[in-house]
């Protein structure tokens, strides 16, 4: 399997990506919003882009559909529960559905509602696998639930799938988050040394080489998997003073999430 990250620089700070088969050659587009980039690429690399994959239905991912699909002839595929809010959708993905690329590339569907309602996370099977995640996981970070979505949701999607990752799965997420969020890990948790280390690491990154995280790495920066910690849990007492003195993960999820919200 041969992934390209593509950093389209715009306001939005989207990641594109390209997942190629290198014994045949064919590519899937996973929210291919800059089109002409991952037109570009592809051709560049000879490659056939012959799917597109939306891992949800807003316009800052599906905006490049139209564009690949009629250079391309490729199929669009996407959650089962979108056809109502992605035009000219060809497959309907649920839970355990394998994408399969050319010969020898398979990525697993998984459901993973929260930012949005009708969301898809693929997991490659690979040695090392890689989870292109959309806007639920973030580099640091969680995606928000404002259009569409739900933060009890989301934290299920992080308890019971993220979090049982294996350690090495690599994190391609949907955009470039990456010093914001671990800003508001050190907001919430001061004393966070492999946040700070990181954080002067990559501050002034090139996306177009962006950082590629893993889920271990995520458990010791991300304060979205550090639900029990206690300076994370004591510093939301500040602003949620009725917290009970021994809130379960939900509970601190999503405080943690209504915080981001607004920092």
């Amino acid at each position: 399997m041969i992934v390209e990250q593509i950093w389209t620089g715009n306001n939005w700070r989207n990641f594109n990506y390209l997942i190629a088969c290198p014994d045949s050659g064919e590519a899937l587009a996973v929210d291919p919003l800059d089109h002409e980039k991952c037109l570009a690429l592809a051709k560049k690399r000879g490659w056939e882009i012959t799917q597109v994959l939306n891992t949800h239905e807003h316009g800052d991912h599906t905006g490049g559909n139209q564009a690949v699909i009629d250079a391309t002839g490729a199929k669009l595929l996407a959650h089962e529960n979108a056809r109502d809010s992605i035009d000219g959708m060809d497959v309907g993905l649920k839970a355990g559905d394998v994408i399969k690329i050319g010969k020898s590339v398979e990525l697993e569907a998984l459901d993973t509602p929260g930012h949005t309602m009708s969301h898809i996370c693929l997991l490659s099977q690979t040695d090392t696998p890689a989870l292109f995640c959309g806007d639920t996981l973030f580099n640091a970070g969680a995606g928000n639930c404002h259009h569409g979505g739900h933060p009890n949701e989301l934290y299920m999607t992080f308890a019971s799938q993220l979090a049982k990752l294996p350690g090495n799965t690599q994190i391609y997420p949907g955009h470039d988050y990456i010093v914001n969020n671990l800003q508001f890990t050190l907001d919430r948790e001061p004393t966070n040394e492999a946040a700070s280390k990181l954080l002067d690491k990559i501050e002034s990154q090139d996306p177009v080489n962006a950082l590629v995280t893993s889920i271990e790495q995520e458990k010791g920066v991300n304060t979205f998997f550090r639900l029990n910690n206690p300076e994370v849990i004591e510093n939301l007492r500040v602003s949620f003073p009725d917290m009970p003195a021994n809130p379960d993960e939900k509970t601190v999820f999503v405080a943690l999430r209504e915080l981001r919200n607004k920092w």
